[in-house]
């Protein structure tokens, strides 16, 4: 029987990497990830969603929604969160296109 890496199978049934439909899956992957640290973190500190949305000045149901699903999350309330759990976010900002025009 053939084995088949992650990455292999992620191209076949997703697309190569650069393609819309993989760029869009990887995103999602990492804001599922970091919605999975919020949670982890916050369990962690024994805080309740309630308590956190506390912390922060949203309800408990926002909390819930940052961590599963972050689509909906405004950017400020996922830092407010972090500080909230005494946590550092770092992230990478990538410049696709290295073409950059001025007027």
């Amino acid at each position: 029987m053939k084995s088949y890496s992650l990455e292999e199978l992620t191209d076949e049934y997703i697309g190569k990497k650069g393609t819309p439909k993989r760029d869009e899956f990887e995103n999602e992957l990492r804001l599922d990830i970091l919605g999975t640290k919020i949670k982890q973190l916050r369990e962690e500190k024994n805080l309740t969603q309630s308590q956190l949305g506390e912390l922060v000045g949203v309800q408990k149901a926002q909390i819930s929604k940052i961590e599963n699903n972050l689509n909906d999350a405004r950017f400020g309330t996922i830092l407010k969160v972090f500080k909230a759990l005494n946590a550092k976010l770092k992230f990478d900002i990538e410049l696709i296109s290295k073409q950059i025009t001025s007027s």
